[in-house]
């Protein structure tokens, strides 16, 4: 009885061993703070955080957050609480930080939106619909991004020219804007405009003076910041708001509210604005995400983002926050800036925190037209996404033609409208163009390998894989593509380490059946260096889109930094072209070939070599 005791409290004792492991690797993965807080470098990265996040917490504080979803949010405060025709009154205090019941009410909105939103985001990561985001390509994203910064612009236009107008909104809402401006052309007020202009002309000329001497300054000049606090001054002395009828950002609360449940009665009256946060915040903070992933190297979990963002939705929305998401200016500065870590956005909020408590109440002069100039500057770096259309035209008409249609039901009727429209016009455009017989698989990709030693010595040895492609390469598979081609890689690269110890010769017959003598014995010394040329046959290729050139421009770019020569073979001429449009192929010799026998000689590979795999399936 007591060794039966023993056996059974043993093995209590390892299930709850693996049950502790299983957690404590489940909260790593999903908190990554848990993972490198601990071995932060303080000496090293402290000063570059505290600087990149000093810088960030000014440009926070002058534009807020991000302009997409506030302006989904928007809608449905406009259309459940309008500003027009209420019937509450601003001296209707609600007792929350000396705001009127109208006031938190529209504010409850928002945050409703902001908690439903959060929560469908949660949700998509339980059902790990961040793996279907390969359906998210490249010119959907910029098309949809591009629509909505549009949207944004168009939204501050009346602040840009000091004009009172309705709020509009609804499909073709954007062209009915338009036309209610030029009829009214003549109200608009011209102390805004010319203080707009000024504001906009000064604050594109200095940062694009900040970008260009980056390299040579530590710290940019904070034009946002300075710009506020002139404006403010000037507003404040001359007395703007009164002679002028320059209209201002007026009282802003200090402090947060007491956390408190989001309306819950106005759920069900907001599933369409949540679902627009949810998805356009989620797509802009992925692109976003991978392109910082593709400049320093690292992989982004794609599921991961949706619990990072429903988080980051549902927890603020208690204390009355507006939706987030990521923002390519913020992105930017931080670049700029040299931000190390996520160091530098804590530290950002932490002083935004202070702002909000104690000098909030200082922007009640800054004027509307200033701060909507820093809103649409700030917005220029999608706006300038419309210099892809030339990429795109050069590299696949059609997934042109998918940016230009996905950009008009964008600015027509909303962004989760033109994103639904971009995903659902890329798939049926894949399925008639797939020849029927192809599948979407890998499995047709066949792998040829040659490996040949020189009879001299073990110095000079040289690997060639040769891969044929037989599908199209489009964005359903380009990912799948690249993964199973670095397995390709790396299952060889494991395989050639048997030079180096004599003991392993008799497990890597790859080796052995190139070596002049017997693989036993002290006479085979370890390689000095392995020259690595991978050939792709791109013979089977038959078409391919924007995100399969990317692709193929990614694996160009993944080989070299390990040291691997990419040639291709059997391209054709669209592929050619379309490669050289869409990336800097930078290589001192051809990396083009007609035939696959023309990129082995170019290879300097002798004519005796061995074929040691007659195919392979991946």
């Amino acid at each position: 009885m007591a060794g039966a005791e023993r056996r059974r409290s043993t093995v209590w004792g390892k299930i709850r061993a693996v049950r502790c492991e299983d957690v404590k690797e489940w909260c790593v993965r999903r908190l990554p703070i848990l993972e490198w807080v601990p071995i932060y470098d303080w000496k090293e990265n402290l000063v570059p955080d505290a600087v990149s996040g000093m810088m960030l917490a000014i440009q926070q504080v002058t534009q807020g957050t991000f302009a997409l979803t506030s302006l989904i949010s928007a809608n449905a405060v406009e259309r459940l609480v309008p500003s027009t025709g209420t019937n509450f009154t601003a001296n209707n205090n609600s007792g929350v930080l000396g705001l009127s019941e109208f006031e938190m009410q529209r504010i409850g909105v928002a945050a409703a939106v902001s908690f439903l939103g959060g929560i469908i985001q949660v949700a998509m990561f339980t059902l790990h619909l961040g793996h279907a985001t390969f359906l998210l390509t490249e010119p959907v994203i910029s098309a949809m991004t591009t629509g909505a910064a549009t949207h944004v612009v168009t939204s501050q236009v009346k602040y840009l020219l000091g004009m009172k107008m309705p709020y509009i909104s609804g499909p073709l809402g954007f062209f009915h804007i338009y036309a209610y401006i030029f009829e009214n052309i003549r109200s608009v007020q011209l102390e805004a405009l010319l203080l707009s202009l000024l504001s906009i002309v000064v604050l594109v000329l200095v940062k694009e003076l900040n970008e260009k001497f980056q390299r040579n300054i530590k710290i940019v000049l904070p034009i946002d910041l300075v710009l506020i606090i002139a404006t403010s001054t000037a507003c404040c002395y001359a007395d703007m708001e009164y002679v002028y009828g320059l209209e201002v950002v007026g009282h802003i609360p200090q402090g947060l509210p007491p956390p408190k449940l989001p309306a819950m009665n106005v759920l069900s009256e907001v599933v369409t604005e949540a679902f627009g946060v949810a998805l356009v915040g989620y797509v802009a903070s992925l692109a976003l995400a991978q392109s910082s992933a593709k400049r320093f190297k690292y992989t982004v979990d794609d599921n991961q983002e949706f619990l990072a963002h429903g988080l980051s939705n549902v927890i603020p929305s208690f204390f009355f926050c507006i939706p987030s998401a990521a923002a390519m200016g913020r992105t930017a500065l931080l670049y700029s800036t040299g931000a190390r870590t996520q160091v530098a956005c804590l530290i950002s909020c932490a002083l935004v925190l202070v702002v909000i408590y104690t000098i909030g109440a200082m922007l009640y002069w800054l004027p509307m037209c200033v701060l909507a100039s820093i809103i649409v500057v700030g917005l220029k770096g999608m706006l300038m996404q419309f210099r892809d259309l030339k990429k795109y035209w050069n590299v696949d008409k059609i997934d042109w033609s998918i940016w230009v249609t996905t950009y008009m039901f964008t600015i027509c009727f909303a962004a989760n409208v033109g994103l639904l429209y971009g995903v659902v016009c890329t798939i049926v455009i894949v399925i008639f163009r797939f020849p029927r017989a192809k599948t979407l698989n890998l499995k047709n990709m066949k792998e040829v390998e040659y490996k040949y030693k020189t009879e001299e010595n073990c110095e000079s040895l040289k690997q060639v894989k040769i891969v044929t492609v037989s599908n199209p390469l489009v964005f359903l598979n380009a990912r799948k593509f690249h993964a199973d081609l670095m397995k390709i890689i790396q299952k060889d690269g494991t395989s050639s380490q048997a030079c180096e110890d004599v003991n392993k010769c008799e497990q890597n017959t790859l080796l052995c059946s190139f070596s002049n003598g017997s693989c036993h014995g002290e006479s085979l010394q370890p390689c000095q260096s392995e020259q690595c040329v991978l050939i792709l046959d791109c013979s089977g290729l038959n078409f391919f889109d924007y995100t399969g050139v990317s692709m193929l421009l990614q694996i160009y770019m993944d080989c070299k930094n390990r040291h691997i020569e990419v040639l291709l073979a059997c391209c054709k001429a669209s592929l050619i072209k379309a490669m050289q449009y869409g990336g800097n192929l930078e290589s001192e010799n051809p990396i083009f070939f007609e035939s696959v026998s023309s990129a082995i000689d170019a290879s300097q590979i002798p004519r005796k070599y061995s074929k040691f795999s007659e195919q392979s399936e991946v």
